[in-house]
């Protein structure tokens, strides 16, 4: 039963997944209320955003039912048509294609910037409210709603209420939701180079003892990289001078892509994992960065994050065709233990491929490469795998 000036959803955090919730929900029909602690930079097309994603054609179909996906694609969105997986110990590789599974492209790679920016650019159009800068300080909660204090001294009612506010979440600790995790000790080294030979449109990927290195995709002739290495040997990548960067990161790739230069600045952001023991507490669930946080090896912590706001809205869409109360416990824990086992799985499985890639030991060096070339030579496999990571359910 809904009270009075009680509002449907209350979605703190307006990151990718936060607002991609709000919209989406908005969209659906619901009084929804988007609490930000800062208003996001606007996405500029002259300074590409360092941090990327490789975007699955699921997540690209929610977006075009929230309205929001052709002002993303007409931005910038390099579409990528091919996928070549190799590891730096010999063997063969593993090769996803495009025309072979029947699409125009995989994925795209796209700027986090860019889909705030743009997701940002249609909440007021779908009638969401916006309260920004704005932080939760307090919350309480009943089996009827639950009530978000705000640091500007504003409350919110709601009956639901979800916490998208990142891996550091202030509103799933405040609603006692504990977390597990596990600490790479490696980061993620980014930064935009351009390269001798062209990228052909395809995402690559070598894996090396000391972790994986990615060259994704972009636009104008640019490949968006992720180099992941232990915490110190990161640290001595970002200070060395530019021309020692590239004959490095020339080296680590194998030359595969001939002579590279960097084109931006460099950056780097700690890797772990960390998971939600649980994803709901009466009437707040926890979404993205706050339920889970996955190694970027697969580039798909958006992708999982944005798959829960989907599930959401499926089951939201269920229970009104049905005149069911969409917030009814059963259902929202219904949804927290599927979101939680996918997550849950993938995370584990990264976590499983980045033990058996990012070493030296012998055994399993001998093992990695045919591995990878048993899986690329066996098509159903191909097309299980790449159906996994787009969304789809298996043929």
């Amino acid at each position: 039963m809904k009270r009075r000036g009680q509002i449907d959803v209350a979605v703190v955090g307006g990151g990718v997944v936060g607002a991609a919730c709000a919209l989406v929900l908005a969209r659906e029909g619901l009084q929804v209320v988007l609490v930000e602690g800062r208003e996001p930079a606007r996405w500029s097309r002259e300074q590409p955003d360092l941090r990327v994603y490789a975007f699955a054609p699921d997540n690209a179909a929610l977006l075009e039912d929230a309205g929001a996906w052709s002002a993303v694609r007409e931005a910038r969105a390099h579409p990528y048509r091919r996928m070549r997986v190799w590891d730096a110990a010999g063997g063969d590789e593993l090769r996803f294609d495009a025309d072979a599974l029947g699409r125009t492209q995989l994925g795209w790679i796209i700027e986090n910037a860019l889909l705030v920016d743009r997701l940002w650019a249609a909440l007021p159009a779908a009638g969401v409210d916006i309260r920004c800068p704005a932080r939760v300080d307090a919350m309480e909660q009943d089996a009827d709603g639950v009530v978000l204090r705000l640091d500007d001294g504003t409350r919110l009612d709601a009956r639901l209420a979800v916490a998208a506010d990142g891996a550091d979440s202030t509103l799933r600790r405040l609603a006692g939701l504990e977390v597990s995790g596990r600490d790479y000790a490696q980061r993620g080294v980014v930064a935009f180079v351009r390269t001798e030979q062209p990228h052909e449109d395809t995402a690559w990927q070598r894996f090396l003892p000391t972790g994986p290195l990615a060259f994704l995709p972009f636009g104008d002739g640019l490949s968006s990289i992720v180099w992941t290495l232990p915490d110190t040997e990161a640290a001595r990548v970002l200070a060395i001078d530019d021309g020692h960067f590239n004959r490095e990161l020339r080296q680590a790739m194998g030359g595969q892509l001939g002579e590279v230069a960097l084109a931006s600045p460099r950056a780097a952001f700690p890797l772990k994992r960390q998971l939600a023991k649980d994803y709901v507490a009466g009437r707040v669930i926890v979404a993205g960065d706050a339920a889970h946080v996955v190694h970027p090896l697969a580039g798909q912590g958006v992708n999982l994050g944005l798959r829960d706001v989907a599930a959401l809205r499926d089951g939201i869409r269920a229970a009104v065709a049905k005149r069911a109360d969409w917030d009814a416990p059963h259902r929202l824990e219904r949804w927290a233990r599927q979101r939680r086992s996918e997550n849950a799985t993938a995370a584990h499985a990264f976590d499983g491929i980045n033990r058996l890639f990012s070493n030296d030991e012998m055994h399993l060096t001998l093992l990695r490469g045919p591995l990878l070339g048993l899986a690329g030579k066996l098509p159903p496999l191909v097309d299980f795998f790449w159906r996994h990571a787009a969304g789809q359910r298996a043929r």
